[in-house]
């Protein structure tokens, strides 16, 4: 299958594992050497969130100190 958003390759894509087996709340994430993406696994050729890598990087190291929420 043809990644919707040609600077990530579809084998970038992978189900976060905080998706559950049996849900219908399926996010999938794709990192590159410069950009973060994600989108809702049920609709991998509708909208892409794209986020630089750096930044996604600065992002989910807050959340594991308990910085944010």
């Amino acid at each position: 299958m043809q990644s919707p958003t040609p600077e990530i390759p579809a084998e970038a894509w992978f189900k976060s594992s905080y998706s559950g087996a049996n849900t219908s709340e399926c996010v999938e994430a794709a990192v590159t050497p410069g950009v973060a993406a994600v989108r809702d696994s049920k609709n991998p050729l509708g909208p892409v969130i794209s986020i630089d890598a750096s930044a996604w990087g600065d992002f989910l190291a807050a959340l594991r100190r308990g910085l944010l929420g």
